[in-house]
């Protein structure tokens, strides 16, 4: 007991005499140590679990998430003794494009990694990522024996980047099997490639987590578009109305207080008739158009305002030719 003590005295003297930035340099390189270790590949085991079949617990709060989806294609149905085939492992999350993996066929066959991937350092039968990618070509060799149904486990990590183990990171597990040689039909070369396991939510890599930032000034955007639309809209409504009260108003005073309208010669009545008759079927052709074809308020509010004046035009032309002549007395 009394070594004990001793020991950790001395080791505590030691460590109060070393710099402070020899402290400080020692502390980091203990905690990046587990960073920069498992981006060439996670460990066989982790709390005397294996990974590839208890997963990455040291991600995403220690569970799996269907929100990944851990995939394999090239994987036929049923193997040829001996036969070696290609598999693609891939990840897909909504925002975690890259990660890494492990595959294991509990030693049945012969895995063998591409570019990007590596045997397991603590177990050459399993196969993992070299580097943080995505998309690894691997191959499969079969027993030359019969040994019946051959399982296979397979964990995909997609991590967010960030070189810490937290709860932006996600995995999956995915458990899936080979049946032994003739136990049942075998697709052909083409399909086989295309033939795909998978694990995880296909709806999910379809919702992404949106800024809240984004979302406000999307919104702010619609309710100035909103100000910008109603507030045409109104004031030029009003507009119209205006004017249309201001002639009508015209029309009253002028019958009422004036005398009504100035007569007009039918030598001039005529042809005006005419010209203003022409821009008033112009006027609401333009304005069936705009009605029917569904124009913007903007374009029917144009096309109507000048359907109407037209109109009115014509209106003044048959008053005043109909309206009794006025002598002025010039004496």
């Amino acid at each position: 007991m009394f070594k004990g003590v001793q020991f950790f005295q001395k080791v505590g003297e030691t460590v109060m005499r070393l710099k402070p930035r020899t402290v400080i340099a020692i502390l980091a390189l203990l905690l990046i140590a587990p960073v920069v270790a498992n981006p060439n590949g996670p460990p066989w085991l982790n709390g005397g679990d294996r990974v590839v079949e208890t997963g990455c617990t040291c991600h995403g709060d220690g569970a799996p998430s269907t929100e990944v989806v851990v995939s394999i294609s090239g994987v036929p149905r049923s193997y040829d003794l001996g036969a070696t085939y290609d598999f693609t492992i891939n990840l897909q999350h909504a925002s975690n494009a890259d990660g890494g993996y492990m595959l294991w066929d509990y030693n049945s066959g012969t895995l063998t990694p591409g570019e990007g991937s590596k045997t397991v350092d603590d177990e050459p039968g399993a196969l993992s990522q070299s580097e943080v990618g995505n998309n690894w070509v691997v191959s499969w060799t079969a027993p030359s024996e019969d040994t019946g149904s051959v399982a296979f486990q397979l964990v995909g990590n997609a991590v967010n980047g960030n070189g810490q183990f937290d709860a932006g990171d996600l995995w999956n597990i995915l458990s899936f099997s080979i049946s032994a040689p003739d136990s049942t039909y075998e697709d052909d070369e083409e399909n086989r490639d295309l033939r795909t396991i998978s694990v995880g939510d296909y709806d999910s890599l379809f919702v992404a987590v949106e800024d809240p930032a984004a979302l406000e000034a999307e919104r702010q955007e619609g309710i100035a578009d909103d100000f910008f639309t109603n507030g045409n809209l109104f004031y030029w409504t009003t507009l119209a109305i205006i004017i249309i009260g201001a002639v009508v108003q015209g029309e009253f005073y002028e019958r009422k207080f004036g005398g009504g309208p100035p007569h007009l010669d039918m030598s001039l009545a005529v042809p005006q008739g005419v010209r203003r008759g022409a821009l008033s079927v112009i006027a609401i052709l333009l304005f069936a158009w705009a009605l029917d074809s569904s124009q913007a308020w903007g374009t029917v509010m144009v096309t109507g305002m000048l359907m109407l004046w037209a109109i009115f035009g014509v209106y003044r032309t048959i008053v005043q030719a109909r309206a009794p002549k006025q002598y002025t007395d010039l004496v």
